[in-house]
């Protein structure tokens, strides 16, 4: 397949396209080169949502000082990018702009990287776990300083390494902004058989995929998932007629009409946050994220 090249046909059941070839890259530019013209934005979302989220759970838990947070398929490290730092989803944009002639190496990337993340790291950082199965992204995002630990690993097919198991220990808050649906309530069930006291969820999650699997596991661990209703939140352009019909019809299987959402051209995923129900009561989710 060309650089940059989208596959419909095989992505996910519903006919999502395939990005397979921008996950495993040995850098994040081809990622980056190929969707940011589908106007890729969900993690622009999740930076919004995550900060308040870890700063509700740093009131909360004042003792747990850094946070711990378990992000999951975490990539190149884009998530723990903005949570992180005093930066923005354009700003990376523009760092990873292209690989052409005269572009550094992808060691001499990773080196300047370091530098560029280190010099704008918020005091109030998180340590921040990473989990995806593609081993590159996730030791391009460890060698640059993005991840605290980074994890290769398939949980939808095996179990937790003993690394990951001692890594996990104290999570306090899980965050993903595009995998469920690739990674289902297995992969929850394994990451909580390993943590004695369940952490947050804080999940963005495509219309198309039902949560109820994973809410309801949650949900015997303990935890009271709301889902946020005042608004949903654009993931990307559709890549294609195919793939815009392809959303549609699993759409209308769920019984969800597209009007004001997808009929934009857009995906749309909705925010849910799991939590003890105490945190729930001190803090419902519409006065976390008010508006």
């Amino acid at each position: 397949m060309a650089a940059g090249a989208i596959n419909t046909t095989a992505g996910s059941d519903w006919g999502k396209a395939d990005f397979e070839a921008i996950y495993n890259c040995p850098d994040p530019r081809r990622y980056f080169t190929t969707l940011h013209p589908l106007d890729y934005q969900i993690p622009h979302h999740g930076q919004a949502v995550f900060r308040a989220a870890a700063e509700a759970l740093q009131r909360r838990r004042p003792d747990r000082t850094p946070l711990k947070v378990v992000d999951l398929c975490c990539s190149y490290g884009v998530n723990a990018a903005l949570l992180n730092h005093r930066l923005d989803l354009n700003d990376l944009y523009r760092r990873y702009a292209g690989d052409g002639p005269g572009a550094p190496q992808t060691e001499q990337l990773a080196h300047e990287d370091r530098t560029f993340f280190a010099t704008r790291r918020r005091p109030e950082a998180a340590r921040v776990i990473g989990l995806d199965a593609a081993k590159n992204a996730v030791d391009y995002a460890q060698t640059v300083g993005l991840l605290d630990h980074g994890f290769a690993e398939n949980l939808e097919l095996d179990e937790p390494s003993p690394g990951l198991r001692r890594a996990l220990a104290g999570t306090d808050l899980i965050t993903v902004t595009g995998g469920v649906g690739y990674i289902t309530e297995r992969t929850f069930a394994h990451l909580f058989d390993c943590m004695s006291t369940p952490p947050w969820v804080a999940a963005f999650v495509l219309r198309e995929v039902s949560y109820q699997p994973v809410s309801a596991l949650l949900a015997r661990a303990g935890l009271v998932t709301e889902k946020l209703t005042t608004r949903t939140f654009r993931q990307r352009r559709f890549a294609d007629g195919d793939e815009r019909r392809a959303a549609f019809a699993a759409l209308d299987a769920r019984g969800l009409s597209t009007a004001g959402k997808e009929s934009d051209g857009y995906y749309h995923a909705e925010l849910y946050l799991s939590r003890p129900a105490a945190d729930v009561a001190a803090l419902p989710l519409t006065e976390l994220l008010p508006g």
